[in-house]
């Protein structure tokens, strides 16, 4: 099996160009016969909309987004978009396309707004952590500060996703003597979760300039053991290629089965007793 990482340099605010690129980088993986191509986060759109979040929001059945679509007949897409659902919210959001279709759609469940970041003034907020099935096995997608919340990848694994997607706008920041900081702190949290739970981890990031915020590409790909299988450009867009072996999930989890040991049931009660005793010092204060 074949994965793209579409390190791209989205236009800022510029859907029609961004489509075009995507076009692009669908035939460049054709020609390399990539069976699922894996797009950043806002790939449509970029980042720092602020305003211009609402003028590029598009529904799912709004003829750009079904002709991008389209293209998943012979390949696999994910792509990042506004969203605007039928109650007319906003929501960062990934899709899943495959067969023309659109399988499965994530809503961004953690929006950064502290610092350089203010997404909740634009996006709702997701409300559901789901896996779902593609014809290479259980999937799950998070979007970039999704990551950073153990909860998150843990409630994937545990709802059976094998492989997991993460679409990312993350900054450059933090040059040291080991690297760029931000970049190193990725490594680190993909590689955790990838080993802990016996998964396939795919980080598709962009590069370019916004707003006077670099991104650096550096798109990633774990194995189920925590190993680093390749790693893209910094700062220059670029298809990344990896190759993968699906047996690997199943000889990571009977070497490490730490997913099979895992007790939901004491995660829950504790969970459950720590939201009554949060409930009950709110009343009392």
């Amino acid at each position: 099996m074949r994965i793209g990482l579409a390190q791209i340099r989205p236009a800022l605010g510029r859907l029609d160009r961004n489509l075009a690129l995507h076009r692009e980088m669908i035939q460049q993986a054709k020609e390399n016969q990539v069976d699922l191509l894996i797009f950043p986060e806002l790939s449509l759109t970029g980042y720092q909309l602020q305003d211009l979040t609402y003028e590029v929001a598009r529904t799912m059945d709004h003829p750009e987004i079904q002709e991008l679509v389209s293209l998943s007949e012979e390949m696999d897409l994910v792509f990042g978009m506004v969203e605007e659902s039928p109650d007319h919210i906003l929501y960062n959001a990934g899709v899943y396309a495959s067969g023309g279709r659109i399988v499965h759609v994530h809503r961004k469940v953690y929006l950064p707004t502290y610092g350089m970041f203010d997404e909740a003034r634009y996006f709702g907020r997701g409300r559901n952590i789901r896996s779902f099935e593609t014809r290479f096995g259980r999937m799950g997608m998070l979007i970039c500060e999704d990551m950073w919340h153990v909860s998150v990848p843990y409630l994937l694994a545990q709802d059976g996703a094998e492989w997991l997607i993460v679409l990312s706008n993350s900054p450059a920041r933090r040059v040291g003597s080991e690297g760029l900081g931000s970049e190193q702190v990725w490594h680190r949290l993909l590689s955790t979760h990838a080993m802990l739970h016996g998964s396939y981890v795919f980080f598709s990031h962009r590069v370019g300039v916004e707003d006077g915020v670099t991104f650096f590409g550096g798109s990633m790909a774990y194995d189920p053991f925590g190993r680093l299988i390749k790693q893209g450009a910094l700062f220059e867009p670029e298809l990344v290629l990896v190759d993968v072996k699906p047996d690997q999930i199943r000889r990571a989890r009977f070497q490490m089965p730490m997913l099979r040991d895992e007790d939901v049931e004491l995660t829950a009660r504790e969970l459950n007793r720590i939201i009554a005793q949060r409930t009950e010092e709110g009343t009392r204060s």
